[in-house]
């Protein structure tokens, strides 16, 4: 287990809404992964916050999916694995601070095709909200809309053995306690 989080970035083009399709390019990637988020939205500029004071700077929560290419990390790099278009279906919608006190109670699943692949809760986090906005905002300013997705629980495909893909024609469903679901058809590209 990594003793500090491991950070990387998605370009808006992963961004996706509910129930749009989630793209499959079978000439990039023959390992496409799932991984359910809890994702915070930041609602005012943060820059070397304290993990005390971390909560004071979330705007609100949603779900985020982060698919992962799990065949196309490149030399350590994670931007290709996880920043293919697509790759973050986000919603359902935004739920502010003040609906969730403690993002660190919530339960959140995914399933594909209807079969439970992760379940558990946000107090298993490797790494609280507040630790991940003090370590993100001591080298990166943190502005109003940035989102972060706060890791995810055992249950991947690439945890598996054997290992699991997503393919076309797969749904994707997901899950997080106060938020909503989501779900999301896996197509060919």
């Amino acid at each position: 287990l990594p003793k500090e989080p491991v950070i990387f970035s998605k370009p808006p083009t992963t961004v996706i809404g509910p129930g749009d399709a989630i793209e499959h390019n079978a000439q990039i990637t023959q390992q496409l992964d799932w991984e359910v988020e809890l994702a915070v939205i930041m609602g005012t500029r943060a820059k070397g916050v304290a993990a005390k004071d971390a909560l004071n700077y979330v705007f609100g929560y949603s779900l985020m999916i982060d698919m992962s290419a799990r065949d196309c990390r490149r030399a350590g790099q994670w931007i290709y694995s996880k920043g293919q278009d697509t790759y973050a279906p986000f919603g359902p919608c935004i739920v502010t601070a003040d609906e969730i006190p403690d993002p660190h109670t919530l339960d959140l699943s995914l399933k594909v095709n209807g079969v439970t692949k992760q379940s558990s809760n946000t107090r298993h986090m490797l790494f609280n909200v507040n630790v991940l906005i003090e370590d993100i905002s001591k080298g990166i300013t943190l502005e109003p809309g940035d989102i972060i997705a706060t890791g995810t629980p055992e249950g991947v495909g690439a945890g598996r053995s054997p290992q699991e893909w997503v393919w076309p024609g797969d749904v994707i469903e997901a899950y997080v306690q106060g938020i909503g679901e989501l779900r999301h058809p896996v197509v060919a590209v």
